[in-house]
């Protein structure tokens, strides 16, 4: 299961749940003419779990959002910081926008709820959500941005994980399913996994 949100539920479990009373939501499913063997981002060989993006890469871990938030959390900020003020963005708003250049590149916009800001630097945390819920609400166009971080948790890995060193990993929810690269400096243990937070991302 990917679990990327791309459909607009949280997890592939909670939409096959609404696909049971409304069949024609199927077209939501970006995956689903994808065979079984082609969309498995979790093989077991020799005994060991093997992480693969949607490319055939292994990455380290897959990093989860919290159990109490709508998605992963992402630590951005506008290639225009100003907007942060013009804007009158607010916690609990929608946004959309896309990360572009050495803060990963990704191709596709982002949509998420604003988790926190701060009107000083223009940085905004937020909950990466999928595009179904701006879709579905009015939202804010923040356009191009820098992404700083993500913060999440990781509750398996395929190796030690340790603060100073570079990882592969894929955030829950990303839609293409590609491996990130980001540097551990922080890490927590908690009762529902092993707290980190990344920085310096890459995509590949």
């Amino acid at each position: 299961m990917k679990d990327c949100g791309g459909c607009g539920s949280r997890t592939c479990a909670e939409f096959y749940e609404k696909l049971k009373e409304n069949p024609s939501l199927i077209i939501n499913c970006i995956y689903i003419h994808k065979s079984k063997e082609e969309t498995k981002e979790k093989i077991v060989e020799n005994n060991k779990v093997t992480l693969k993006d949607s490319l055939g890469r292994e990455f380290d871990f897959i990093l989860e959002h919290f159990p109490e938030e709508p998605g992963p959390r992402e630590i951005i900020i506008p290639h225009n910081p100003t907007l942060t003020r013009e804007m009158d963005l607010k916690e609990g708003e929608i946004i959309i926008g896309r990360p572009l250049g050495v803060s990963c590149g990704c191709p596709v916009t982002h949509s998420g709820v604003i988790r926190d800001i701060d009107k000083k630097t223009g940085v905004i945390v937020w909950c990466v959500t999928g595009p179904l819920t701006a879709r579905q609400n009015s939202f804010k166009d923040l356009g191009y941005y820098i992404a700083l971080a993500y913060e999440g948790l990781i509750q398996e890995s395929r190796c030690e994980v340790k603060i100073g060193l570079r990882y592969f990993f894929q955030p829950r929810r990303c839609m293409l399913q590609w491996r990130h690269s980001g540097l551990v400096n922080y890490l927590n243990s908690t009762p529902v996994g092993l707290q980190a937070r990344l920085e310096g991302l890459w995509i590949g």
